[in-house]
């Protein structure tokens, strides 16, 4: 141990005139504690809250969609082929989504339909069964199945074989005019996804029965593309356009949600920001208390130097106390922050109201989150003690002396 560290830690043992200094410094770790525990805590909440975002979006979107700038494409088994035959891709299906109203005799309401394929599609509705889904979306002309999202169902008042009616406002041009295509669909079943936006206002069909409907031959709106990571995502894209062009386009699902992630990182810097503000007021504290120390310790810098004591000796002397307390402070609110993360997900369930798409805290606690917080309160532990150890490393020793 060097004799920096070793006056340090004589320093940090108070003495008995020295107790208001040392009531300050446990006051400092204390801080310094609360604010790592804080900061882990919020960070380990909107991170999960982005990762639950990011799972229950991908339950009914596809990561990639490949569109085509006309509106419309061929259902060409050709072009699925060389999209699914790109390194990363895991599954490919084309789909169609179009803007329609649904009339029971009730209720009306506006919703997305979506006609997939059932054989191949179960990766939009992650909660049936592929063999389930294929049943529930069989039957032709009046006995044409129909999936709603639980929420959906419910606005609009109907069960498993109730019938209800799928009107286009698209329809097709008559003798007499225009008029909206209606057809009759009976429901076969309900899913959920956990996100109301989905739940209250998606409903699927078989794909036959949405092109048969929306008077699309063999063509589809879009081409749904899953990949084995997400977050090659990009690279993917790059790959399969290597193989395509123009006047093919796609959209990923980071593109399709960018407003609703930007709004989650935002909030996140700024929950980061505000909450890191309790570390810097913790480290102010080590900063009065290094300078009260410096304030009390004059005589003992003045015997020091005269023993041949450097100013950087002086200087290491305080900035190793202060960082013994910034390394306190940090260390504890690391070890409560990770118990307030781990009780928060296990025990402690806080209920939210039904407009979050969670019904309780999602905690997610990733490394990099907790190194990125130590770290942080370590810096503004260590930009704390500058000041105070400069000012004791000019100290002027035959000053110090005559007038300690």
């Amino acid at each position: 141990m060097s004799f920096e560290n070793f006056i340090a830690g004589r320093y940090l043992k108070a003495k008995r005139k020295e107790k208001f200094i040392s009531l300050i410094s446990i006051l400092s770790i204390f801080g310094i504690a609360i604010g790592v525990t804080a900061l882990i805590a919020v960070m380990a909440v909107m991170t999960g809250a982005e990762a639950d975002f990011r799972s229950k979006i991908l339950g009914v979107e596809s990561h990639l969609t490949i569109l085509h700038a006309g509106g419309r494409l061929n259902n060409d088994p050709e072009l699925i082929k060389t999209i699914s035959e790109t390194k990363g891709v895991n599954n490919v299906t084309p789909y169609i989504s179009n803007q329609v109203m649904i009339r029971t005799s009730k209720r009306v309401k506006g919703i997305i339909l979506r006609g997939i394929d059932p054989s191949v599609s179960s990766t939009f509705i992650k909660d049936i069964k592929k063999e389930s889904l294929v049943k529930k979306l069989d039957g032709k002309g009046a006995s044409a199945g129909i999936i709603l999202g639980e929420e959906l169902a419910k606005s609009l008042n109907v069960i498993d074989g109730d019938k209800l009616y799928i009107i286009s406002p698209q329809g097709m041009l008559l003798p007499i005019g225009h008029s909206p295509s209606i057809r009759r669909f009976i429901v076969k079943g309900t899913f959920t996804t956990g996100m109301n936006e989905y739940d209250s206002s998606l409903a699927y069909i078989n794909l036959e029965n949405a092109q048969s409907f929306f008077g699309l031959g063999n063509k589809v709106n879009a081409i749904g593309v899953w990949v084995d990571e997400i977050n090659d995502v990009e690279k993917v894209k790059s790959d399969i356009f290597k193989k395509i062009s123009f006047p093919y386009w796609s959209r990923d699902w980071k593109q399709r949600n960018s407003s609703l992630f930007a709004a989650l990182k935002l909030e996140k810097v700024a929950m980061n920001i505000i909450l890191i503000l309790i570390v810097i007021v913790a480290a102010f504290n080590i900063a009065s208390t290094l300078i009260m120390m410096v304030m009390d310790k004059t005589k003992d810098i003045a015997i020091l130097k005269t023993m041949g004591a450097n100013t950087s000796s002086i200087r290491r002397i305080f900035i190793a106390q202060g960082m013994v307390i910034g390394l306190l402070g940090t260390l504890s609110g690391v070890v409560l922050g990770i118990i307030t993360c781990y009780l928060l997900k296990n025990y402690l369930h806080i209920d939210l109201p039904k407009a979050y798409p969670f019904t309780t805290l999602p905690v997610k606690l990733e490394l990099f989150d907790i190194l990125s917080v130590a770290l942080s309160s370590i810096a503004i532990s260590f930009l704390s003690t500058l000041y105070p150890s400069y000012q004791a490393s000019k100290q002027n020793p035959v000053e110090a002396i005559r007038y300690g």
